[in-house]
Formats: C-alpha cells, structure tokens, sequence
C-alpha cells in the first residue's frame, strides 16, 4: 500500500515539475514565438511588410528602444525600475547634437557622459538612502526632462547636427541595414556575455531573487545597484545620440512614455518584475514584436495615430495579462 502511495506521489511530483517546465519555456520564450507567427502573418497578408527594406526600416526603428530596454532589463531583474530613462533618452539627444558642432567623439562623450552621471546619482540614492526606485526614477525623469528643457530654452531651439561623419553614423547602411543596428547588436552581445558569464550578472540575479540572500552570499548589493543604474543612463544616453544622429537634431518632444515601453518590451520577453529572472534573448524578441506590430499597423494605413496608440497599449496589456497569469501558474506548479 505504501509503494502505490509513493508511486502516485512520484508521479503526481513528476507531472508539476513537467507543467512547471512547460510554463517557464512559454514565458521564456513566448515572446519570439509570437513574432514568429506576427511576422508569417505579415508578410501573407502584405507584400511591402516582406520586403528586405521593410526590414531594414524595422529593425533600424527597433534599434534606440532597444537599449533602452537593454539597460531595463539589468534594472528589472535586479529588482528595480527606471523611469528615467525617456527623458535622459530625450536629453541625451539634445545634447548629441549640440555637442557635434565640436566634433563625433563629443557628439557621442557628453550625452553618455551626462546620462551616466544621472544614473550614478540615482543609484547612489537607492543604494545609500534606501529609498524606492519608483520614487528615485520619477524625480530623475522630471530632473532630467526639465534640464533638457532649460538647454533647448523650453524646447523653442533646435540643435542641428553640424558633424557630417556622426550624422552618417545615423544615416549610413552596410547591406542594407543602418549602422547604428550592427552597434545594438554588439552591445547586446557584450549585454549577455556580463549577464551570463561575470559576477556582475550572477550578482544583478541574486539581488533580484532575494536580495536578503544575495547580502548572506556576499553579493556587493549598493555597488551592484549603482552599476545597473548606470548602465541604464548611459545607454538612454546613446540612444538619444544615435536618434539625433539619424534625425539630423535634438528633437525636444520626443521620448515620452519611452521608459513604459521598454518596461513593456522587457516584461514581454519574459522578465519578471518581481527581479530576479529574465534573458537579453527574450528582451529582443520583445522590443522587436512591438516595433513589427507598430509597422503592421502602418502597412494598414487606415488606422488613425489615435488607435495605432490604442491597439499598441491593448496588446501590451494583453501580454503582461499573460506572463502574470503564468507566473502565478509556474508558483503553483513549483508547490
């Protein structure tokens, strides 16, 4: 009696660690399933969505909310949030572009320079004041959007780029494709190879599991938050530059609601906001779902910037909706 008692125990184990697997490698890779059925159906039911300069035109759109979302992703599964980043996303370009009248280094140096600083500041404040980085990110988003204003004089002036060879980083393509797609591509390599294989990743991973734990394991929690808040400024800060670059100016009213994208891009390529678990894998298959999604819809052409926004925000909800049930289902797997 007791061996058939054990075995249905066995079994019954054996069928939630399976249910368990089969969760996490849907919510691990569900988001580039999806793009991969977004994109059939895009290219059966649209001729241009197929083309190779369709492509091109996506995947140099993708390439600014990409890292922002690369840097989001450190904060997230660190157990954090930045809200910051669309308004250093917007003041970096400002100042890109008022930095290339001295030349392409400056255009590129002072943006992630300054959008650096901002993010130390923010992460000395959470790691040091203990505060919540809700609250901290918040002040440095209206921070850094009025600092930007206060350069552009209320965002009345323009700054054009003036460095022809910056302003061909943006513009120029290699096979078709935008330089600035190849530079996103490199940072997201080196973004795996810190994530996965260095103590920084094994660290921002602890932090995010638990960070009680982390602090038993010796993880040097404050010196790891600073480093991912960082981390997160000064690639706002490039992808301001590279978007000014490609302009041709600091555009003063773009990046709003920028930081809720990456956010969600994040979240959709299966990182948990809770911390503590997420891959730069799952990150781009979401950025890129979006930005397909948002051609999509102007391969339609019919759809008003108003609904665009509308059906934008309800496949969002509708995904999130989604990892969250799955999350609570792989807990009760997990028992």
């Amino acid at each position: 009696m007791t061996l058939v008692a054990d075995s249905a125990t066995d079994r019954a184990e054996t069928a939630s660690q399976r249910t368990e697997r089969i969760v996490e490698l849907v919510q691990r890779q569900g988001a580039l399933a999806v793009l991969a059925i977004v994109v059939v159906v895009g290219a059966v039911a649209f001729d241009s969505f197929r083309t190779y300069d369709n492509v091109g035109t996506v995947l140099i759109s993708a390439a600014p909310p990409a890292l922002i979302a690369l840097g989001m992703t450190f904060v997230i599964v660190s157990g954090g949030i930045d809200l910051s980043v669309g308004s250093l996303y917007v003041l970096g370009g400002v100042l890109a572009a008022w930095a290339s009248q001295y030349g392409v280094v400056a255009a590129f140096a002072l943006p992630l320079a300054a959008c650096g600083l901002f993010g130390l500041v923010q992460g000395l404040v959470i790691a040091y004041a203990r505060l919540a980085p809700f609250i901290v990110t918040l002040a440095g988003l209206l921070g850094a959007r009025g600092l930007m204003l206060a350069l552009s004089g209320e965002g009345r002036e323009t700054y054009l780029v003036q460095a022809d060879p910056f302003k061909h980083f943006g513009t120029g393509e290699l096979l078709g494709i935008g330089y600035p797609v190849y530079l996103v591509a490199g940072l997201f390599a080196l973004g795996m190879l810190l994530l996965y294989r260095t103590r920084l990743g094994q660290s921002v991973y602890a932090i995010g599991g638990s960070e009680d734990a982390a602090r038993l394991m010796g993880v040097r929690i404050r010196a790891t938050q600073i480093r991912v808040y960082v981390l997160s400024g000064v690639l706002a800060g490039l992808a301001g530059a590279i978007n000014a670059a490609r302009l041709g100016s600091g555009v003063t009213v773009l990046g709003t609601g920028m930081e809720l994208d990456a956010i969600a891009a994040v979240v959709i390529g299966g990182t948990l906001l809770t911390g503590g678990a997420g891959t730069l894998g799952g990150t781009i298959a979401g950025v890129l779902l979006l930005q397909v999604i948002q051609n999509l819809i102007n391969q339609v052409g019919t759809v008003t910037s108003a609904w665009q926004t509308v059906i934008s925000g309800s496949f969002i909800a509708l995904v999130v909706v989604a990892q969250t049930y799955l999350t609570r289902l792989r807990r009760v797997a997990s028992g």
